[in-house]
C-alpha cells in the first residue's frame, strides 16, 4: 500500500509539473489558451505573472520529489506532508479567489494522496 501511496505522491508532482509547463510555456500557446480559458491579448499582458505562478507550482512537484526520493524515509515522509499540505492550501485558496475548479483539479489529488501517505506509509 506504500507504494500506492508513493504513485499518488508522484501523480501529484507530476500534475505541478505539468502546470509549471502550462504556466510558464505554453500560457499564451493553444494548450495554455484552453486550459486557462484566456483570450490571447488577455494571456499576452499576463504572461509574467502566469510564469511566476508555473515557477512556484514547480518548486512544489520538486518538493514532493525530494519527499519521494530522500534517503531517510521518516524526513521523506514528513517533506511530502508537508508539501501536499501546501498544495492543499493553494487549492483553496485558487477555488476560493479564482475558480473552484481548482479545487478538483489541484486539491482533491492531493487530499487521496496525504490521505494515502497518512494511512500506508507513514515510517
Amino acid at each position: 500500500m506504500a507504494l500506492v501511496a508513493n504513485g499518488l505522491v508522484a501523480l501529484v508532482a507530476l500534475l505541478h509539473a505539468y502546470f509549471l509547463y502550462l504556466e510558464m510555456f505554453a500560457w499564451t500557446k493553444p494548450a495554455g489558451l484552453k486550459a486557462f480559458g484566456n483570450t490571447p491579448a488577455r494571456a499576452e499582458e499576463t504572461k509574467l505573472m502566469a510564469a511566476n505562478q508555473g515557477l512556484y507550482n514547480g518548486f512544489l512537484a520538486a518538493g514532493l520529489i525530494w519527499g519521494l526520493i530522500h534517503p531517510e524515509p521518516a524526513f521523506g515522509f514528513q517533506l511530502q506532508l508537508f508539501f501536499l499540505g501546501c498544495v492543499i492550501v493553494a487549492a483553496l485558496y485558487g477555488a476560493w479567489s479564482v475558480s473552484r475548479k481548482i479545487l478538483f483539479v489541484q486539491g482533491v489529488p492531493a487530499i487521496v494522496a496525504l490521505i494515502a501517505t497518512v494511512a500506508f506509509a507513514s515510517p
